[in-house]
């Protein structure tokens, strides 16, 4: 029985402005179609023998990902472990591992996935799945390689052994770190190495046994964080503190590399980890001009350019070469051949701790969305969403009053110990100091104008009493 477990999340450096830690690479819509994370879903969906698709992502990126997945879920089952904070892929694959072993037996296998790739033979994926199983039936901690197609230094290889009998697998070697360009030309030309996709295959008992062995601290950890929840709870979240003692590792790390039982399979379907706006540059028809145009575009004798305006007109004269992103609050413009210098940017509004770096002008929560529409200095405009069953924390604010306005739908108020209903075209007031939640009892999501008044409007001035989605 394979389980399909995707990794979702990330920090958003190379693809800046459009991919932040808020809103991170997998929720990218790219030329149009489909995000990263729905096509991720509709693989993992193709080869989930129990109807079921697991998937471990940010505590604040829950309600994004139910609405990517709504649409497509069909008969399927969707099911979440939320990370109360980000972490690295050993501890979210044990985890993940220990919740399939309670529903499922030891014996059950996973197909990890991360949320961010692009893979267009769903067919020729689904076929070599087939042979990660049969690997990983026999004991394999097996993975997948891409056959490289270029001196690639951004990734990590492969190296490939004998064929493993008639499986249509080969014996892992080795795994190599990013190489220097005269080792990845070696290589592309020897035919047995391979980029590692990140992508993995393995039964639990095999991947539970291998962290007794290579990482038992971190196999310890992840069993005390996922023993102090409730095992039925749905979605499944975990204690901050239990969860931030798990080390911070990778599974090529902490179980991939000290193991003597592990397998590649050589892909057969196309591949991309879209690691760059060059990447992205590349995908798609071209005009006449080389020119690849998204939203409300102008271009006059431009050539060889990508512009994707999500918000606004952009308009293009007589450039060449360029990679041109505007993302409502934050404009991108660099040349194709610099893409992969982007993070650097990331880096430098870090160091300045400027929120562009973490949020664009929308910021998610698990209740639903917020987006700013004026911040100054003596007020602050947001346009609230809160999705059907969403809940705010009950909270209180020191240095601020607030003033909401319902515009879609009917919210469930508490202002001190008053609750009521709120309807559209309806508006209360919460003064200074007062206890007060927001709660959507619909089906649908419901929109609210919220306008802040008085010396202070940071997130940091939040005084949570409950929260239901653990961060009180």
């Amino acid at each position: 029985m394979l389980i399909p477990v995707i990794l979702s999340g990330g920090a958003g450096t190379r693809l800046w402005p459009a991919s932040r830690r808020g809103y991170p690479k997998p929720f990218m819509r790219l030329g149009g179609q489909q995000s990263l994370l729905a096509q991720t879903f509709q693989r993992a969906a193709a080869v989930a023998d129990a109807g079921e698709v697991l998937t471990v992502t940010g505590r604040d990126y829950h309600g994004l990902t139910r609405e990517t997945y709504a649409p497509l879920l069909g008969d399927l089952r969707s099911r979440f472990l939320l990370e109360p904070a980000g972490r690295n892929t050993a501890p979210a694959i044990l985890l993940a591992a220990l919740d399939i072993e309670v529903r499922y037996g030891p014996t059950a296998q996973m197909l990890v996935l991360p949320a961010d790739h692009l893979i267009a033979d769903i067919d020729g994926f689904r076929a070599d799945v087939a042979i990660a199983q049969a690997l990983a039936a026999d004991g394999y901690l097996t993975t997948f390689g891409i056959l490289p197609t270029q001196p690639e230094t951004g990734f990590g290889y492969i190296d490939a052994g004998e064929a493993i009998g008639a499986l249509g697998g080969r014996v892992l070697q080795a795994f190599v770190e990013k190489p220097e360009r005269v080792r990845a030309e070696a290589f592309v030309a020897s035919g047995h190495h391979y980029w590692n996709a990140g992508m993995f295959c393995f039964s639990v008992e095999a991947v539970l046994a291998q962290a007794a062995q290579s990482c038992s601290d971190v196999l310890a950890a992840a069993r005390a964080c996922y023993g102090a929840g409730e095992s039925s709870a749905e979605p499944r979240n975990f204690d901050p503190s239990l969860f931030a003692a798990q080390p911070d590792i990778s599974i090529d790390y902490a179980l991939m590399e000290p193991a003597k039982r592990r397998a590649v399979v050589p892909a057969r379907f196309d591949w991309s980890d879209i690691g760059s706006w060059q990447a992205i540059a590349d995908l798609g028809d071209a005009d006449a001009a080389g020119n690849r145009l998204f939203g409300e575009v102008v271009s006059i004798d431009s050539e060889n350019c990508y512009v994707q305006a999500d918000q606004r007109l952009v308009a293009t004269v007589g450039v060449r070469d360029l990679v041109i992103v505007d993302a409502g609050d934050a404009v991108l413009v660099t040349d194709r051949a610099h893409s992969q210098a982007v993070k650097q940017v990331v880096e430098h509004l870090r160091s300045r701790q400027h929120p562009a770096a973490q949020h664009g002008a929308t910021v998610y929560r698990p209740w639903g969305s917020y987006t700013v529409l004026e911040d100054a200095d003596d007020c602050k405009v947001k346009r609230l969403t809160v999705n059907a069953g969403g809940i705010l924390s009950l909270q209180k604010h020191y240095r601020r009053s607030e003033h909401w306005t319902v515009v879609h739908g009917t919210a469930k108020i508490r202002v001190g110990e008053r609750e009521f209903l709120l309807e559209r075209n309806q508006s209360t007031y919460i003064p200074t100091d007062t206890l007060h939640r927001l709660e959507n009892p619909g089906s649908a999501p419901i929109h609210l104008i919220e306008v802040q008044c008085g010396d202070y409007f940071g997130e940091d001035d939040i005084v949570r009493l409950e929260d239901v989605y653990g961060r009180a």
